[in-house]
């Protein structure tokens, strides 16, 4: 009697359950079910092969041990693994992400189809190939030669002109790699639209807004007592959607700048502005200091970057209670120059750092209003720091205070007033 044999529905159901658990770790890893499932597939491939070859070298080792049933059992179990190596092949091949495996000399193992439109390899010539030969003349080439040790993001699709990847470059096997590549051209393209709509409303919002701040301000409330809070009430309201709508329409502005004009930036003038500044909307409420030993001036817009140190200030002048102190610092670094602000306020519970940069972002909705902030200016800060190829840091632990850091490169420094530093 011939002994059982694994049900054929096993192997599928254990690869279908491999595939969802993929999909389940794509999605709570970034949300892109595609990663998971591919990851997973090309790993149940592998083990897969692995399987085949162990039992192949078996028999291969004891051939006078292997009874014809042992043998019939064999060749039905290669079948359905085949069967289902094409089957994951062909869902593989037909995944919206593009896929690339490559051996430890990074050549072109397989390929799914996804990676010959955005990627621009062929079929079966790249086969074989070295994916950075390939790639030649491209930001993904770079890429790859430099290490490939981050993801790089919004570099454009070799194979397509108009698109756009994200890309990665997993560890796999024995010392292998896996390339994935994820088309982001629909959200670029979302996101532009996002960006010209809110230009478009400030900019129509900006017009009624002056004329009704104007009227406001030719009433005056000794005429109506009665009515003097809520006209007060009024201008501050006013004021504030008025710098609401400039912050949005500073932010559209950089959001579309990929470079600065670049001009002297004298920084011992920039910082007493600064200073000043804080202390104006201080109002003698707080000890706030200024501490300069770099020596150096910086290279870049001084209209942005005025707006984005002196937003820092404000912004610690805000959130800090009367009798606190702000220290604004300029000082020298081994990689380059940090202009900081500290200061002895609320502080920042760490689950809300990494999202304080989001426009209309707020840790308390009730302490910004109360402050007159707008939620943009961090943002602000941001995009002009990325334009001068600079870090914003911060550093903050509620009831002690926070530090907003950022860290210019020695390609930013000059010698003040003077020539270029070396």
């Amino acid at each position: 009697m011939t002994p059982p044999t694994t049900p054929s529905w096993k192997l599928p159901a254990a690869l279908a359950a491999a595939l969802c658990t993929g999909a389940a770790l794509g999605w709570l890893a970034d949300g892109r079910l595609a990663t998971g499932i591919a990851v997973v597939a090309v790993a149940e491939v592998v083990l897969l092969l692995t399987r085949i070859r162990h039992q192949a070298r078996a028999m291969m080792a004891a051939p006078t041990a292997v009874s014809p049933l042992q043998h019939d059992r064999f060749m039905t179990r290669s079948r359905r693994i085949a069967s289902s190596l094409r089957d994951l092949r062909n869902a593989a091949g037909q995944l919206p992400d593009a896929v690339v495996l490559l051996d430890r000399q990074q050549q072109i193992r397989w390929f799914n189809h996804a990676a010959e439109n955005l990627l621009g390899l062929r079929r079966p010539d790249d086969r074989g190939a070295s994916l950075q030969q390939r790639l030649a003349g491209s930001e993904l080439a770079g890429w790859l030669r430099d290490g490939a040790r981050e993801p790089l993001t919004d570099a454009a699709a070799p194979g397509r002109a108009d698109s756009q990847l994200n890309v990665s470059l997993l560890p796999f096997g024995d010392h292998e790699q896996l390339l994935l590549a994820h088309d982001i051209s629909h959200l670029n393209r979302l996101e532009q639209v996002r960006r010209d709509f809110v230009a478009n409303v400030s900019h129509e919002l900006r017009t009624p807004l002056t004329v009704i701040h104007g009227y406001l301000e030719l009433l005056d409330p000794e005429d109506v007592p009665e009515l003097a809070p809520v006209l007060g009430e009024m201008r501050t309201q006013s004021k504030r959607m008025g710098q609401i709508v400039e912050d949005l329409l500073t932010l559209s502005r950089l959001e579309t700048q990929h470079e600065v004009a670049d001009e002297r930036v004298p920084m011992a003038a920039l910082l007493a502005t600064v200073r000043k500044e804080a202390e104006a909307l201080s109002q003698g409420r707080h000890r706030i200091v200024l501490e300069s030993t770099a020596e150096a001036d910086l290279l870049g817009s001084p209209k942005d970057l005025h707006s984005a140190l002196s937003n820092l200030a404000s912004n610690a002048v805000r959130y800090t209670p009367a009798g606190g102190s702000i220290t604004i610092r300029w000082q020298r670094v081994p990689d380059g120059a940090v202009y900081s602000v500290t200061d002895t306020g609320f502080g920042i519970p760490a689950s809300h750092l990494a999202r304080l940069t989001e426009r209309f972002y707020r840790v308390s909705s009730s302490r910004s209003r109360e402050s007159g902030g707008t939620g943009l200016g961090l943002s602000i800060v941001k995009h002009v720091l990325n334009l001068h190829q600079a870090q914003l840091k911060i550093e903050s632990a509620p009831g002690v205070g926070s530090t907003f850091s950022c860290h210019f490169g020695p390609a930013r420094l000059l010698a003040p007033g003077g020539s270029d530093e070396s």
